[in-house]
């Protein structure tokens, strides 16, 4: 098969594959019985993963209107997160958060203990690091949970697949779930999304993503210090790490990914790419180990042969870009101005964004402007009408364009969708069995150093 029959082969399967599932939403909606919170109007959440995004989510879930809403369980691998997210919960939503002592639950298996605090209808949010996503989300569909998820959700071909089959079953149960793909709920880039696909903009030809500005998060690490285990300090510096993240690439460029894609109303069908590692010590002059390259360039190829082109990089005192740009046949359009889906977004009739040239720019509706609420009120006013909401497919597929591009940066090659969702590297194999004992997925050397990806060397798995 040539690269065009495989593309069309990817799409036909893309379309076919989301056709299915939108009727088995629509299915789902009518034939089986309204779940939320049994017996009550009160829904209760468990939170599981206390950093400062999930702390961020249950303050969000707690915010919506809708009816009442508790916080009744939480859960962390680290005892000081969670006291550190607890605390701040009950300072800005008190009267929402009923989590005693007994309630919080630090290990590996708090994911379980938290849930089981829950009935059938209530919500779960992950935000602990992806690599545990498949884990939480097959127990709160088991358990007939709706679900918040934050992004990315998977990070490598095997948990894609694991993932996509229990999308599947949370569709059959019915069950509401969302992704912390917040774009999709800015109300600036739904208009655009809609303009776009009414032809405003004609034939999308390019499409730009940048995010480019100093290291931020744990983007690199130095070596494990004495006082912590090798697993707990990969999750604690999760970004540093493939198998716990998808390193920087997937958690910090799959926003303008998924917008992007979005925009097009297609995903690519492939990507090649590039990436290097420049300044590699710190300040001090110790040498960090992390796996992440500084810098990356991905081109990304559509079926109809439309490339956009994604730069990424983590460097201090460089030109710092965080934008996104879409150019078609009749004009350009802006989405986002500045980080993942900052407005207002715009579209112009030629190819340079001059305000002579402005057709249209987005105003956002009092009271809708923060796109990490209005996703947390359009996922509550599903489960509590009952309305077909189920963003789990999508959000899989959109990690699984991101790892895409990251794996072909990591080896040097041009990787198609089927490629990145049939590649057999499970960076973290067994991880439903892991206990706080357990050894790491990744081993450092004698020097405290892990392997990093070898473009050319290394080039059917990452590293």
């Amino acid at each position: 098969m040539n690269n065009n029959e495989s593309a069309l082969s990817t799409r036909r399967e893309f379309i076919k594959n989301t056709t299915k599932i939108a009727a088995a939403s629509a299915l789902a909606g009518v034939a089986i019985p309204h779940v939320h919170a049994a017996g009550s109007d009160l829904i209760q959440v468990a939170l599981i993963g206390c950093g400062g995004r999930g702390t961020g989510a249950a303050a969000q879930a707690l915010s919506t209107k809708g009816g009442p809403i508790k916080l009744v369980a939480m859960a962390d691998v680290f005892e000081d997160r969670l006291a550190s997210s607890y605390e701040n919960l009950q300072k800005g939503k008190g009267d929402k958060v009923d989590v005693p002592q007994d309630r919080r639950f630090v290990g590996l298996d708090g994911y379980k203990k938290a849930m089981d605090c829950l009935r059938p209808g209530d919500v779960a949010i992950f935000a602990t690091p992806p690599a545990f996503r498949w884990v939480h989300f097959a127990y709160a569909v088991n358990k007939g949970l709706n679900v918040f998820m934050e992004k990315p959700v998977t990070v490598d071909g095997p948990t894609s697949k694991r993932m996509l089959e229990t999308a599947e079953e949370s569709v059959r149960k019915n069950l509401k779930v969302g992704v912390g793909l917040m774009s999709r709920h800015s109300r600036a880039l739904q208009e655009l999304a809609k303009r776009i696909q009414d032809g405003e903009l004609g034939e999308i030809i390019l499409q730009r993503g940048y995010r480019m500005h100093g290291p931020v998060g744990y983007f690199s690490s130095l070596p494990k210090p004495p006082g912590i285990s090798e697993l707990m300090y990969q999750i604690r510096r999760f970004h540093s790490f493939l198998w716990a993240s998808g390193g920087n690439y997937s958690d910090f460029y799959i926003h303008i990914i998924d917008h992007l894609g979005w925009m097009k109303n297609a995903w690519p069908v492939k990507a090649q790419g590039l990436g290097a590692r420049h300044y590699r010590t710190s300040p001090e002059g110790q040498t960090y180990v992390d796996q992440n390259m500084d810098v990356y360039s991905v081109e990304y190829t559509y079926a109809d042969g439309s490339k956009f082109i994604f730069d990424g990089r983590c460097m201090t005192g460089c030109a710092e870009i965080y934008s996104s740009y879409i150019h078609g046949t009749k004009g350009m359009a802006i989405a986002s101005r500045s980080g993942d889906c900052g407005g207002p977004s715009a579209i112009y009739k030629s190819q340079n964004p001059r305000r002579a040239d402005l057709l249209w720019e987005s105003k956002v509706p009092a009271g809708q402007e923060d796109p990490y609420q209005n996703e947390w009120d359009d996922l509550m006013d599903a489960i509590r009408n009952d309305k077909p909401y189920n963003e789990a497919k999508r959000g899989i597929e959109a990690s699984l364009v991101t790892s895409m591009g990251r794996m072909a940066a990591h080896t040097g090659q041009e990787i198609t969708f089927e490629d990145m969702l049939n590649c057999p590297h499970e960076m973290a194999p067994g991880l439903d069995t892991f206990t706080d004992d357990s050894p790491a997925p990744l081993k450092a050397d004698a020097n405290g150093r892990y392997p990093v990806p070898m473009p050319g060397i290394t080039r059917k798995t990452e590293y």
